[in-house]
C-alpha cells in the first residue's frame, strides 16, 4: 500500500492535553475518543464573561488541533459584547446566538461536526472546575452541562 493509499486520520486531540487547574486560567478538554458517545465533548473554563477577550484563544487552540472552525453558538445573555462574527487565523467563525444558557458553547467544525462544550463558570474554584471538567470529558457521561455543574457546585465561587 502506497502513502496515496492510506485513508485520511480524523484530527482530534491527542489524549492527555492538559494544563493545570489554576484560578483564572482558561483550559480547554475534549473527549478524544473516535465513538464520542457522551453528551458533552469536553469542557472550558474562561477567565471572564467578556467574549473578545476569552474567544481568540479557545477557537485557536480547537483550530489547531481539530482543523477549521465555522460556527460558535453561545448565549448572548450570558456573555459581554457578544459579536456576530471573529477572526481566528485569518478565518472568519460565525458567532451564532442562542438561548442554551450560560453552561453550554457549541462548535461547529465544517459544515455539521459539533461539538458540545460544558463552560464553568469564571468565578468557580480550582477544585470544582476541575471536577466538572473531568465529568465532562468521561466518554461514558449522560449528564447535561447545568446538572454537573449543580453536582460539582461549580456555580458557586470562592466565598468571598
Amino acid at each position: 500500500m502506497t502513502s496515496s493509499d492510506t485513508p485520511p486520520v480524523p484530527r482530534r486531540l491527542p489524549s492527555g492535553v492538559h494544563e493545570a487547574v489554576r484560578p483564572g486560567c482558561a483550559l480547554l478538554r475534549l473527549e478524544t475518543t473516535a465513538s464520542r458517545e457522551g453528551v458533552l465533548d469536553g469542557a472550558w473554563w474562561p477567565r471572564s464573561r467578556d467574549i473578545g477577550a476569552e474567544l481568540p484563544a479557545l477557537l485557536s487552540a480547537l483550530v489547531a488541533h481539530l482543523g477549521p472552525v465555522t460556527r460558535v453558538g453561545l448565549d448572548t445573555a450570558a456573555w459581554e459584547g457578544l459579536p456576530t462574527r471573529i477572526a481566528v487565523d485569518d478565518r472568519v467563525v460565525h458567532i451564532d446566538s442562542f438561548p442554551a444558557g450560560d453552561d453550554t458553547v457549541l462548535v461547529t467544525r465544517g459544515d455539521r461536526d459539533i461539538f458540545s462544550l460544558l463552560v464553568v463558570p469564571p468565578d468557580a474554584t480550582p477544585e470544582a472546575a476541575r471536577a466538572a471538567m473531568a465529568q465532562a470529558v468521561r466518554s461514558d457521561n449522560l449528564s447535561q452541562a447545568e446538572q454537573i455543574l449543580i453536582d460539582t457546585e461549580s456555580g458557586h465561587g470562592p466565598p468571598g
